[in-house]
């Protein structure tokens, strides 16, 4: 198998003809300008050293080095044979809560956003790990399937806000057994779920749901995000208010948090304005242990630069010794007769 590893360079070889018409253009400006002169066979036998094809010559090897040039900057290869890599990790299945509650400003910028910074953080440590997340409200769906795609994962992340779901509510239930159906088939690799909630509005049978998972030997940690205190949630430029027009005010809802880590043999942290609720689910991960996750068949390439570098050399040095006039030295060497 041949492929070029930068093959963009390969648009460098757009600029031969450019220089051809240049060059073509040049002669043809020296020729009319001899013409001023007189006749040009009469010019020629005044100048016995000038040689027309000589020039020709050197732009041609100069126009097989540039071509050379693009090759050998475009990095050609061949396949030479196939690699297997394993990956050792874990899974990771984050259920984030973006129930309307969570755009309360009790942690800063907001409850959501906090969320998102902590679960950038936590992508950017992960190490040949795979990562699914879920979003929930009252109903649960999955953002984005488990994966090793980092990228696509901060990306998807950027986009999550509490529009996406219509039903409101707190249905961590259907959020972990959500996640439970959501993991690879490998029985081999490590799982564990992390919820990421106020608790606010909880709904369903989110203990029984957590203890389900620790059964199958998967942990259930929960970021608890908010304070005990509350505060209003923003809508528009205004703030959520009950039928008789009162500011409705969310509070954390730690004591049912911390139930359902319980029932899921995790952990619960609170999440404030420092990164100990990362350092501390982090912790926790990396004390999973790590097995195979993936394999992944590689083809591995052999550089072929050299050779269109050494032909490069080769046609520099014939260029640098072909000469634009006769040299009278060597017209009057005789080797036979």
């Amino acid at each position: 198998m041949f492929r070029f590893e930068h093959p963009e360079y390969l648009y460098g070889l757009l600029l031969l003809p450019v220089f051809f018409v240049i060059f073509q253009y040049s002669m043809y400006r020296k020729r009319r300008s001899l013409k001023r002169f007189g006749d040009i066979n009469l010019l020629r036998a005044l100048m016995p050293e000038v040689s027309v094809r000589r020039q020709r010559i050197k732009f041609l090897l100069l126009m097989v080095c540039l071509a050379l040039f693009a090759f050998m900057v475009a990095g050609p290869q061949f396949g030479s044979k196939l690699e297997t890599v394993k990956r050792q990790g874990i899974e990771v299945m984050i259920c984030l809560d973006v129930s309307n509650s969570m755009l309360s400003e009790d942690i800063k910028p907001n409850r959501l956003d906090k969320s998102k910074q902590i679960l950038s953080k936590l992508i950017d440590n992960l190490q040949n790990d795979k990562i699914g997340l879920i979003v929930f409200a009252g109903e649960a769906f999955i953002q984005l399937p488990i994966t090793a795609d980092y990228v696509s994962a901060k990306m998807f992340l950027s986009s999550i806000n509490p529009s996406m779901l219509r039903t409101q509510g707190t249905a961590i239930g259907a959020a972990i057994n959500l996640a439970l159906r959501s993991f690879s088939p490998n029985e081999t690799a490590e799982k564990t779920i992390v919820i990421i909630t106020d608790g606010e509005n909880h709904e369903d049978d989110a203990q029984n749901a957590a203890k389900s998972a620790s059964e199958k030997k998967i942990k259930v940690h929960v970021l608890g995000v908010g304070s005990e205190n509350g505060s209003p949630i923003p809508v528009g430029r205004d703030y959520m208010r009950d039928k008789e027009g009162n500011m409705v005010t969310t509070r954390l809802n730690e004591q049912m948090c911390r139930q359902i880590a319980s029932a899921g043999e995790g952990i619960y942290v609170r999440t404030d304005d420092t990164n100990n609720a990362l350092k501390a689910l982090q912790k926790e991960l990396n004390g999973m242990g790590k097995s195979e996750v993936e394999s992944r068949v590689y083809t591995v390439y052999d550089e072929k630069f050299q050779v269109p570098g050494r032909l490069l050399l080769l046609f520099l040095l014939l260029e640098f010794f072909v000469v634009e006039r006769k040299s009278g030295v060597f017209s009057r060497i005789r080797l036979f007769g």
